[in-house]
Parts: C-alpha cells; structure tokens; sequence
C-alpha cells in the first residue's frame, strides 16, 4: 500500500492514511468550509480496456500462446459465409454466442468480419447460394484455385446476404461484448480489393449498398471500413465508421518500389478524407504478415509502431503470432499510447457535506492516449464507510468521445436524504451504465479489487 505524502490536519489527513490511498492530498479554503484536493499519481501500467489494445486473432486472452503475459482487451475473428450459414436460413448463431461468452470470460470484447472469396477453399459463400442459381465467377489465386466468388448484382446474392446481416444485426447490434464489426463481404477475404484473380470488385453503386446493409443493421456498434476502396471508404466515413488497414509495417515486402506505409495509406487517407474520422470511429491496424518479418528484413519496429500512432490507431493485431525477440520494450511502448489511457489529475471537493445537498466535485483530465474512448461508459462515484458501501451513483458523463488532451469537470452529486451522517471514502470508478460496475482501467495507482479507486475522505454532517 502506497504512502501519502500530505499536509493534512486532523480528520481528513486521518481518513486518507487509513485506506492507503495512492495520491497528494491538501486542504484548502473556499466559501463556507475548507475543501480536499486529491493529486493521484499516474502509472504506468500495462492496461486491458474495451475498445482498444492489441487483439488477439483467432484466440483469447486465456489461450493465445503467444500474448505473453500482454494485457488484452480484444480478440478479433473472421469468417466466410459458409461458417455462418451453411444451410439456408439456419445461422450459426451458437457459433457466436459462444465466441462472444468467451470474451466475456477472458474479459476482451469481440469484433468480427464476414468474407465472401476465399483463396484456400473453392467456396467462401455458402453451397446453397450456388445451388439457387447464384451467378458467380472462377478466379485462381498466387497459382491456386480455382475458387468461386459470387456476382454481387445478382438479386440472389443481395437477398440471401443482406438477410444474414440483418439477422446478425437483430441479435448482435448494441451487443455488451461486441466492440466492433468490419464492414466486409467484398472482395478476398473480404479486404475489399480481387487483386491477383482477374475478377473486378463490384460496381460502385453496388458496393455502396453493401455498406448501407451493415450500417442498417449495426446502427449502435462501431463500424469500420477497410481502407482499399476509395469511394467506398470515403462513403462510410461520411456515415461515421472508422477504418482499418491489414498491412501495417509493409516497408517493401511486396516490391522494392513500392510499399503500403509510404505509397499506399496517406494517399488512400487522403483521397478518401479520412483524415479525421478517428475523431468519431476507431482505426485499427493489421499487421503485414507479422512482427517476426519485420524483424528478418530489418525494418525500424518503433517506426512502423509510430506510424501506427500517428494514424490515432486503437488496435493493432499481430495474428496472435510470436513477438520476436528484442522487441517486447517497443510493444509496451506501443501500449502506452495505442487507443486512450485516462488520466485523473486532480479531484476537489468539499472536505463536509451534508445529508441530502448537492457535493460539487471538480475533477481534471487528461487523456495520454492518441484516440477517444468509443463506447459509452460514465463516471460514477461511492461513498462506503465501516459498515460497507453506503452510496453510489453512475453519472450523465460519458467518457465517449474524450479526444487526446485535457478537460475539466464541474458535477453535482446528489445525496441521499437517509444517509447515515460520519465519515466515508470516496471512491471513483468508469462504470458500465448496464451494470454499475467498473469497466474502464484509468492509469492512475490506487485500483481496488472491484476496480474502484478510494481517492479521498469525506464527513457526511446532518441536514441542517
């Protein structure tokens, strides 16, 4: 347990040394009674929070062989069509329901992409979608194949693939353990692109109404773009998606003219004006096949992680593949700055306050981080004494939206009329509005067992 180094006097200074709380503490004056100024110190732990952090691929936090000891609170996966419908009508719900209870275990969030082309199976869709009379192409790939991919006009195609993803919708939409959907279905393995196969990529107007299926039926959980298709991207970003890229740290493995870091992405970013859309949708990275090619080619691993920082990314995934020796120490550096990393800088409040008033409490932020948080989780506050939590309450304040930076807070809690007058810790937390409980690490020391953080002393007076 951390040491106070505080100037308090009687009660207060008491009160604080007696839950061993990881902050500065100071008394102060203001109108009509003295006030407590609590200074926590930051940390720097290695944090696992929802919306962010290195994914897992294909694994969870619990069973990736190569997390190595990484916090993680994401795990992605992918899946062609015929993994989720294999007979008409009859989705594999089972499938994710148990994927999304996993990561709930695990503590990680979920996110997943639909493909539709494959370059190891002759099928990525279903069989049946042939057997009705589908139209569709054969294209072999790197001397593979041949594989089928079916022709996006048919109104075979749409009715059968825009159903599954409004089925998908209905039950996942605004699911607690879903972080985010790709927007995929187009192209190999649904990157958006045929490259290789001699197959072009659907018609524009055909490819936008792809999008607007996902965005119909996912109108609450993040969506994101893969970042190939230039006017699809520009659309989905104009309907507030994020955007993704599979490639990061390609310095060159493709041509020695030519690599997605440095002729690819910005322009694509660009073109598409996806310059800002961070601002409001989540940026994840992908790595080109993973760190341990980097490293044999030699390319700069702080760099490529720069980069990736530089776009305000959320996510990287290394395919749950090994993390090559030399590079943990640009891993943690990574972490420390991908996605948001919150920071309280100072709470105040009165030291009294009476049974059934109004406790301001002032508190400063900062976002260390390079994104904001996307999803919905409140501040909230608990008063607990000798006998046990005594009061909480869950705000209006979200931290969604809190872009890289410093902010101030001035709220008003409302106590409770029968509250029982003495001394109490208060306690901060970011709660889950569906639960109350916490479910946002911030990067300060101090986090009790339930993920609160005791921050200060308070007397709780009689009314009047």
């Amino acid at each position: 347990m951390s040491r106070l180094a505080c100037g308090l006097q009687g009660l207060v200074c008491i009160a604080l040394a007696a839950v061993g709380l990881a902050c500065l503490a100071s008394a102060g004056e203001v109108a009509g009674g003295k006030t407590v100024t609590i200074k926590p110190r930051e940390t720097n732990e290695l944090l696992a929070n929802p919306g962010m952090g290195w994914q897992t691929f294909h694994h969870f936090a619990d069973d990736d062989p190569n997390l190595d000891g990484l916090p993680s609170g994401a795990a992605y996966f992918r899946f062609y069509w015929r993994e989720l419908e294999p007979r008409e009508g009859q989705i594999d719900f089972a499938k994710l329901d148990d994927l999304l209870a996993h990561a709930h275990r695990a503590g990680q969030k979920l996110s997943f992409r639909v493909m539709c082309a494959s370059t190891s199976e002759y099928f990525g869709v279903p069989e049946w979608l042939k057997e009705k009379g589908c139209r569709g192409f054969e294209y072999e790939y790197d001397g593979a194949g041949p594989f089928w991919v079916p022709d996006f006009d048919d109104p075979i195609f749409q009715e059968a693939h825009f159903r599954l993803l409004r089925e998908l919708g209905k039950r996942y939409d605004g699911h607690p353990d879903l972080d985010h959907v790709d927007i995929g279905s187009v192209g190999l393995w649904g990157e958006w692109h045929m490259s290789g196969t001699g197959v072009d990529v659907p018609p524009l107007g055909t490819r936008l109404a792809i999008i607007d299926a996902y965005l119909k039926a996912f109108p609450t959980t993040p969506l994101l773009m893969q970042i190939g298709d230039t006017e699809g991207m520009r659309y989905a970003i104009s309907k507030g998606c994020g955007w993704r890229a599979d490639c990061l740290g390609d310095m060159g493995g493709f041509s020695p003219t030519w690599n997605h870091m440095e002729n690819a992405y910005p322009q694509q970013v660009e073109a598409s004006g996806a310059q800002d859309a961070w601002k409001r949708a989540p940026v994840a990275w992908e790595t080109c096949w993973d760190m341990r090619k980097w490293v044999a080619e030699g390319w700069d691993v702080c760099h490529i992680f720069q980069y990736a920082l530089d776009y305000h990314g959320s996510y990287v995934n290394n395919k749950s593949a090994p993390i090559p020796k030399g590079t943990r120490d640009s891993v943690e550096g990574l972490l420390r700055k991908l996605g948001y990393r919150l920071v309280l800088r100072m709470l105040e409040h009165p030291q009294r306050a009476a049974v059934g008033s109004a406790l301001a409490v002032r508190t400063e932020w900062e976002n260390v981080g390079v994104a904001p948080p996307y999803h919905d989780y409140r501040l909230a506050f608990r008063l607990s004494g000798d006998g046990g939590e005594a009061f909480r309450v869950v705000t209006a304040e979200s931290i969604k939206g809190w872009l890289p930076g410093s902010r101030t807070l001035e709220q008003r809690i409302n106590l409770p009329a029968d509250l029982a007058p003495g001394r109490y810790t208060l306690s901060l937390g970011v709660v889950d509005p569906r639960t109350g409980e916490p479910g946002v690490r911030l990067a300060i020391e101090g986090r009790d067992a339930q993920g609160w953080h005791p921050l200060s002393g308070i007397e709780i007076t009689p009314a009047g």
